[in-house]
């Protein structure tokens, strides 16, 4: 699973960028999904690249989104309760299994597929350079880091 996080805004985007970012639901800067590793997926980040950061997520960082970023219908607050009455197990085992590809996202009913995060704290190391260059756009080997900042 990747995670992918938007980190630049609209202004002067080509058209067919903007389109590839609405496709993969990243309307708003700062805004988190969660995406299968296929090869569609992977194009489609690749060619917002300038403007996104990703990672492969592990079960820790997906635990941490679901439990403080994750959101019903209605802007509940997905919760351990909302966990149990859907009888999918508590939240950490849900993200094991999401991540060995035995579950979904989408199988929690009723959860919004974006993840809105803070701005991370003590801020970005910079968002016109990639992680190579010592910024933060581009594939990151922990993306749970950048989450982290982020939570």
């Amino acid at each position: 699973m990747y995670a992918v996080v938007r980190l630049r805004g609209d202004v002067r985007v080509r058209p067919d960028i903007r389109d590839t970012l609405k496709m993969l639901r990243l309307h708003s800067v700062n805004h988190c999904v969660v995406i299968e590793e296929t090869p569609h997926y992977t194009g489609m980040v690749r060619k917002a690249k300038d403007y996104v950061a990703w990672g492969t997520a592990d079960a820790e960082s997906l635990t941490n989104l679901l439990s403080l970023r994750g959101r019903i219908e209605g802007g509940e607050i997905l919760t351990q309760e909302y966990m149990d009455e859907c009888e999918l197990g508590s939240v950490s085992d849900f993200a094991e299994k999401v991540c060995s590809g035995g579950a979904k996202l989408s199988d929690i009913p009723k959860l919004k597929p974006v993840f809105r995060l803070h701005p991370p704290r003590k801020g970005h190391k910079g968002i016109k350079k990639t992680v190579v260059e010592g910024g933060e756009l581009g594939f990151h080997e922990d993306i749970g880091a950048l989450l982290k900042k982020m939570r």
